[in-house]
This record gives structure tokens, C-alpha cells and sequence, in this order.
């Protein structure tokens, strides 16, 4: 099957097997502007399967479009690999509010403290020893001035608090200014940082 073989309108609300395991239910994308970027569905996972396939259960989490087989004549959607390939997919993935995101989810979003000071746009995400451990925020001018900042900074996904879905964007747990003094921050944008 095609990326594009199927629009999402088609594919909501539909069940989601790997062989006879039914994984969980379709209920959604990303909208993004350029729908190249949107790579990855949401999924309301099962929770027998969560407890099973992911290192700490999560109730959604993204399906990679690239992994759907096709749509059977029972209305349900066959996935092309096995529960394995699943697993490993969402081990490549970041927690937010008790839900995971695929790297594509987050890429371009916008990153608000908690006091809702825009910081700037996700450009990239910082992986090491093979989690993701924080993103790549570019920053706008205005924070970069104010805080004398250099053009990216990298913020820990421990304060990554939520995300709003209708306004595409990431919210923090604190306010930048008190984050920035904080050692998880400062570890990351250090200097003798290198990524493992």
C-alpha cells in the first residue's frame, strides 16, 4: 500500500490488527501545513498491547503510514510487520503527557513555556545512547537576545509537559528562566556535550 492510498478520513475510527492481535484504533494525524511531513497516525492503543510492547504503557501512541498492508473486507486495517517492528518503532519515540510521538510528530511544532512565551520551533531531536533525550528548538530573535542565547538550544524532554494538537504546538512544564538553571538543561547545552 501507497503513503497515499488512503486519506485519513478513510482510515479513522478503524481497527488496527498485526496478524489476529488487535493493536487499537485510528483516531487521527498530525495537520501540518506540508502533509509530506505527517508521517505518522494516532493510535489508541490497546492496553493488553501497551503492557506488553512498550517499556512503560502509554494509551496512544504514533503508526507509522508506512507500515499500513491494507483495508480488509471487514473494515479493518492490516499492518505489514510484525508486533517486533511495532515495538521497535515505538521504543524510537518520545513521551509526553503519558502518550508517545514519532520524531515527525514533533518536528516544526512550536515550544511555549509555561507562562506561554513562544522560545521557538522544534528543528531536530538529541539522542543519546538511542533515546531521544531532548529536542533541538531553534529560537526566535527576540528569546535569543533576551537571554543571550545561541541560535539552538536544546530543551530535556522531562519538560516537555503537553502538546496542543489544534495549535501545533509543544507547551513546557516551567517558565524558560527557571529551566535554564536547571542541570538536565545545562548538561545539554553544555559545551563538552557530545552526542553517544
Amino acid at each position: 500500500m501507497s503513503e497515499d492510498s488512503f486519506r485519513i478520513q478513510e482510515l479513522l475510527q478503524r481497527e488496527v490488527f498485526v496478524n489476529q492481535t488487535r493493536v487499537g484504533v485510528i483516531v487521527g494525524e498530525r495537520y501540518h501545513p506540508n502533509e509530506e511531513r505527517v508521517q505518522s497516525m494516532r493510535l489508541l492503543v490497546e492496553p493488553g498491547v501497551a503492557d506488553e510492547y512498550m517499556r512503560k504503557p502509554a494509551e496512544f501512541a504514533p503508526l507509522s503510514k508506512e507500515l499500513l498492508h491494507s483495508i480488509q473486507a471487514d473494515g479493518t486495517v492490516k499492518l505489514s510487520k510484525s508486533m517486533r517492528e511495532l515495538q521497535r518503532r515505538w521504543r524510537n519515540t518520545v513521551r509526553i503527557d503519558e502518550q508517545l510521538y514519532s520524531p515527525d510528530e514533533l518536528l516544526d511544532r512550536a515550544v511555549l513555556d509555561s507562562q506561554g512565551m513562544e522560545l521557538g520551533v522544534v528543528i531536530g531531536l538529541v539522542k543519546i545512547k538511542r533515546s531521544y533525550r531532548g529536542v533541538a528548538v531553534k529560537t526566535r530573535s527576540n528569546v535569543r537576545r533576551r537571554y543571550d542565547l545561541e541560535e539552538t538550544v536544546n530543551v530535556p524532554v522531562g519538560f516537555l509537559a503537553r502538546t496542543r494538537a489544534r495549535l501545533d504546538e509543544i507547551v513546557l512544564s516551567r517558565t524558560f528562566e527557571k529551566m535554564m538553571g536547571l542541570p538536565s538543561y545545562l548538561k545539554l547545552n553544555s559545551d563538552f556535550f557530545e552526542e553517544e
